[in-house]
């Protein structure tokens, strides 16, 4: 590493943003340095289970990191609440597509990007730590490893967000509860959204099994990881109901749940993106997806830019991605908020809702096309 070079873009986090974000520079022009805390190659190890939209997919395409992908496609969505009418199906053959999205094991994500990252050359600082990050008007300082370095824009691309007065929070009292199920059906591309008083079931196809997301209070979730399997399959039965029958589960594991988000993502010569930015409820899958949106706009902004940390630049960006930013944001804690309750008139609207998503076929499309392509998608 040498200190008195200017690099154009720093990222912080060697993780799937901060390598897709290394590759969308790359193919516009624009030099990046990647500095991660870990040893390359960690994330090979990561077990945990991601829902691409079909939009991400294109993003992917484009960077080079797609062919190859071991990908189940969602073809279609089940959306329903227990305990009331009302539901919805969205078809991927309806909005002219091959897949609504695909589900993939985060490890397969990395295996993919670090060997475009490989590929292209973009240089990688594994077991670098970046501390003490001074914004001057020209360039910023950093510390990377204990060596003073410069860059012209420092992204931070890892990492839940700090705790600072520009962050605001919301704990939703839920854990999420995931794991690998079988059933006594394969998954045929099938995925299913199922709203319950406690919170979100989803089930994506996996293989030739299902990925589970189960959200509960933290009591529960503190009984489905430690309990027997048979009891965990009957619990789980009787929250999704009768469309599959549940077979085997495989290790059980749950994380809180909460929303926090930067008020602003961009500084003085530094931008957030992915965790970094907003940490989001998985309902919907949307978190990844946002982060690959962020990426493919801040790179076409800093695209022929003598200066990549210019505050018009940085200014541009930040008006670009507000609105899909705030809408996705709204849109998860929305859906948490009305569906997981146990107000019996709150729960019959809903119900309404869904019945009315289901016979109204622009309204369904909406919903689809917001969720693969984002708040843009009209």
């Amino acid at each position: 590493m040498r200190s008195e070079e200017l690099t154009p873009v720093a990222i912080v986090g060697g993780g799937p943003v901060g390598m897709s974000l290394a590759l969308a520079l790359h193919k516009q022009g624009i030099a990046a340095k990647i500095f991660d805390a870990r040893g390359r190659g960690a994330g090979l190890d990561d077990q945990r289970i991601l829902a691409l939209s079909y939009g991400t997919r294109q993003t992917l395409e484009w960077l080079g990191a797609w062919q190859g992908m071991d990908a189940t496609p969602i073809r279609t969505i089940h959306i329903s609440q227990r305990g009331h009418g009302g539901r919805s199906v969205i078809r991927a053959e309806q909005e002219h597509i091959p897949a609504l999205g695909y589900v993939v094991s985060l490890r397969e994500l990395y295996r993919v990007l670090d060997a475009a990252v490989a590929a292209a050359n973009i240089v990688y600082h594994d077991n670098t730590r970046i501390e003490v990050v001074n914004a001057e008007v020209r360039h910023v300082n950093f510390l990377a490893g204990g060596e003073t370095c410069r860059a012209q824009l420092v992204a931070y691309a890892e990492g839940i967000v700090d705790n600072t007065a520009d962050i605001n929070r919301h704990d939703y009292a839920q854990h999420a509860v995931t794991t690998i199920v079988s059933a006594s059906e394969a998954p045929q591309g099938r995925a299913w959204e199922r709203f319950t008083a406690q919170g979100p079931i989803a089930l994506l196809p996996f293989g030739h099994a299902f990925a589970l997301v189960q959200s509960c209070s933290p009591e529960i979730a503190g009984a489905l990881t430690t309990m027997p399997a048979t009891e965990f399959l009957a619990q789980l039965q009787d929250c999704f109901g009768q469309r599959l029958h549940f077979t085997g589960t495989g290790p059980r594991h749950s994380f809180p749940l909460g929303l926090r988000y930067r008020h602003e993502a961009v500084a003085e010569r530094q931008v957030w993106l992915g965790n970094a930015a907003q940490t989001l409820h998985p309902v919907a899958g949307q978190g990844f997806n946002l982060a690959l949106r962020d990426v493919r706009e801040l790179a076409r902004t800093l695209t022929n830019a003598v200066d990549s940390g210019a505050p018009d630049l940085l200014h541009r960006y930040a008006k670009k991605r507000q609105l899909d930013r705030r809408c996705t944001i709204g849109f998860t804690d929305t859906l948490v908020r009305l569906f997981s309750n146990d107000n019996p008139l709150l729960g019959h609207a809903c119900g309404a809702g869904l019945l009315g998503l289901d016979l109204l076929p622009a309204a369904r499309s909406f919903l689809a096309r917001r969720m693969m392509f984002g708040a843009r998608a009209w």
